[in-house]
């Protein structure tokens, strides 16, 4: 028996539906099927279901309308944030499996809604947090115990601000209702491999700022931070600067070792360093290895992810899950009341 197809209805159809979701999932026909469309400006959605090869008859002119297309099996999210936990609530009622874009809310009580509300039910939801799905993730975990114990890490992404940014041009990031703003919405992927690799943060203590009037509030993060496990490093994230050449390494410290993810964007390819070693004369070991991440960025396996859960009836599957997502939208808004506070320490709220 062939594996069934799951049709996607998309509740909006803009640039990341357009040039990311849509090509994604077309690009697995054995797994996926647009069916349906909705925006809440029609005509945005007849130019997708155009591209998407639905029929005019799937092209609905409300979300309750979609959610009650009989032929759509699962739902494909893409809105400003504030409204994922009212749209995930309305899928949810309809029996519906659903996928949102990250980061999991506007607030952190929206947030711990959609927690309360994934687990009072069966039915998936994906928060979709393509970074969690990253092959980094797992290459760095297989090499962990050779440099352990870990003791610190370093983690930074940084970069210059780009005018032409297309995604710059949205009125809800010109405009966030969402804390943190670009913060929330680039720092959650950045969140997401950190701690997928070490494990959840228990305290931060922050410094942020605004560069930039487009970012529509801060745009700059640099923190200490204390994991849940003891361990203890630095997070720095921001994309708004003056010209400087685009940045990201994580860099983990054991007593036996080290591990260095580079992924700056002047290589071509990423590269994973593993020096073992108990003292600074001597390398017992040394390994370097470059890779690529596959060609959606994640979007790919966090679609099969939510294929595999919903095929098999099995929540218990999904990697990105709303319990997971809050944590890392909790580390920015607890990095903001800690700037506020003049960089004192700040507990990350749970659920």
């Amino acid at each position: 028996m062939s594996d069934p197809v799951l049709r996607a209805g998309f509740v909006g159809t803009g640039i990341f539906a357009t040039d990311k979701h849509l090509p994604t999932l077309q690009s697995i026909p054995s797994h996926f099927k647009p069916i349906a469309a909705f925006n809440r400006t029609k005509a945005k959605a007849e130019t997708f279901a155009t591209k998407a090869n639905i029929e005019p008859s799937h092209v609905h002119d409300s979300i309750d309308s979609i959610l009650k297309d009989p032929e759509v099996d699962f739902i494909d999210a893409l809105l400003p944030v504030e409204n994922n936990y009212s749209t995930i609530k309305a899928a949810v009622d309809a029996g519906k499996p659903i996928i949102v874009e990250k980061p999991i809310a506007a607030d952190l009580d929206d947030a711990a809604k959609i927690v309360a509300l994934d687990k009072s039910t069966d039915i998936p939801i994906l928060i979709a947090e393509n970074w969690i799905y990253f092959k980094a993730v797992d290459l760095i975990k297989e090499r962990l115990d050779k440099i352990g114990p870990i003791v610190s890490f370093t983690y930074r992404s940084t970069g210059p601000f780009y005018q032409k940014n297309k995604y710059l041009s949205t009125s809800w990031r010109q405009h966030p209702k969402h804390i943190g703003g670009f913060l929330s919405d680039g720092g959650v992927h950045q969140l997401a491999l950190l701690t997928q690799v070490l494990g959840n943060f228990e305290n931060i203590s922050a410094h942020t700022t605004q560069v930039r009037k487009e970012s529509g509030t801060d745009d700059v993060l640099f923190s200490t931070v204390k994991l849940q496990s003891g361990v203890i490093g630095t997070f720095t994230y921001g994309s708004a600067f003056g010209a400087v050449e685009k940045h990201g390494s994580f860099i983990i410290y054991g007593a036996n070792g080290s591990i260095t993810l580079d992924f700056s964007a002047k290589n071509a390819h990423k590269k994973l360093t593993t020096l073992v070693g108990h003292y600074g004369e001597t390398i017992d070991d040394q390994e370097v290895l470059e890779f690529d991440e596959d060609s959606t960025g994640g979007v790919g396996p966090e679609f099969e992810n939510l294929y595999e859960a919903i095929t098999k009836k099995d929540k218990s599957l999904i990697r990105s899950t709303p319990e997971v997502t809050y944590h890392h939208l909790a580390i920015i808004a607890a990095a903001l009341e800690s700037s506020k506070k003049n960089g004192d320490s700040v507990t990350i709220s749970k659920p």
